[in-house]
């Protein structure tokens, strides 16, 4: 049995020796883990106390109360994110707050429990953040050893979709708790925070299925003659509340001939990742432009948006997997990374190619090119 040194952080001698007594005698285990765990309990009563010791010492787990004496516990997590610890945190206070569920998450915390805790609410609550901190590991052992595309796929489950799940669970007990008020409308931002966290770990899955799908070839290709005008139509339709909700005007002009032998749902999903990223980086008041061109070789589609656009150095990698662009304009943009790396998947599986032009603060076009007769048939599945 492995043991899990957790460093317990509060001023209060009680909670302490509390902890401790439900610690004693706890393991937890799980199908995937080679062994159980228990845990080494050890105390820290202020922040400046729990620095030196993980300064001193290999700490897995900490349980970290945010009022103390001197530095906050939001301190102490921010030194342990900055030090990039190899730890898990989970915050137990009495004084929780939207404005704190969002600082500590962002810095790295698992998870809330509240003051007071029955011993089943912290053994549950330790069950989940042990875990967590498997998989963690897990997943850079998976990098050591060179399996980049499992640990990048595990890193994207883990990372993507554990903050959101935090988020929601947080403001969810806040709701219960009645922390704000007893009016509906008192939670309506937590609310409408927890839908657009929703509505990225929706997003992340579907992405995550289709690459899956591509990678393991296991889809059938179910190939047949289709109007690609249709298929523009029908990604339009489904991101226009979207569109509406960013402000962005969605146009297109259907053309004539611009039938192609193809799957379906393989052309709605390369035309739904261009025509939901233009949307997704546009400007407020900003506009999308689809076009299709048909020749007597190839048909084109053109997806063109008036947005924040991208430096070269950022267009050098954006179709890799798991890879998204990081800056001031997108800190506020969720993604999963992996949508125009499918599209190029895709793309290239029908003969075809893909490129890009774009300009920051000007706006990026994305040009799809795919063979228009059967000389270059699709690989089946």
């Amino acid at each position: 049995m492995a043991t899990l040194k957790t460093l317990i952080v509060d001023d209060e001698p009680g909670i302490r020796s509390g902890i401790n007594r439900i610690l004693r005698n706890f393991s937890v285990g799980y199908p995937f883990m080679d062994e159980d765990f228990d845990f080494d309990a050890i105390d820290a009563a202020t922040g400046e106390e729990a620095i030196e010791i993980l300064n001193s010492q290999q700490i897995d787990i900490v349980l970290l109360d945010n009022k103390l004496p001197g530095m906050d516990g939001i301190d102490v997590l921010e030194y342990i994110n900055k030090k990039q610890m190899d730890l898990a945190v989970m915050m137990i206070t009495s004084y929780a707050s939207l404005e704190l569920a969002i600082k500590a998450t962002n810095n790295g915390a698992y998870n809330f429990v509240p003051k007071p805790f029955t011993p089943d609410e912290l053994r549950s609550s330790i069950e989940n953040i042990a875990k967590h901190l498997f998989l963690k590991r897990m997943t850079r052992r998976m990098q050591e050893e060179g399996k980049q595309i499992r640990f990048q796929f595990l890193s994207v489950l883990s990372h993507e979709l554990k903050s959101p799940l935090n988020a929601v669970e947080g403001y969810l007990k806040m709701m219960q708790e009645r922390q704000v008020g007893d009016k509906l409308d008192d939670y309506e931002k937590m609310i409408d925070r927890s839908l657009v966290r929703i509505k990225g770990m929706r997003s992340l899955i579907m992405d995550l299925l289709d690459l899956t799908k591509l990678e393991s070839g296991k889809k059938q290709k179910e190939l047949k003659k289709i109007d690609l005008n249709d298929v523009a139509k029908m990604a339009i339709d489904t991101m226009e509340p979207y569109a509406i909700q960013r402000n962005v005007k969605v146009n297109f002009d259907p053309v004539e001939d611009a039938t192609l032998t193809a799957d379906v749902e393989e052309m709605e999903i390369i035309f739904n990742n261009l025509i939901s990223n233009a949307i997704k980086y546009n400007k407020d008041g900003g506009q999308v432009n689809v076009f299709l061109k048909p020749d007597d070789l190839n048909i084109s589609i053109r997806v063109e948006d008036t947005g924040i656009g991208m430096s070269e150095e950022e267009l050098s990698n954006i179709f890799q997997e798991f890879v998204r662009i990081k800056n001031q304009k997108t800190r506020q943009i969720t993604g999963s990374g992996l949508g125009l790396s499918i599209v190029k998947k895709l793309t290239e599986e029908y003969g075809g190619d893909i490129h890009v032009k774009s300009k920051p603060d000007v706006g990026s076009t994305f040009t799809v090119i795919l063979p228009g007769t059967l000389t270059n048939k699709p690989k089946q599945s």
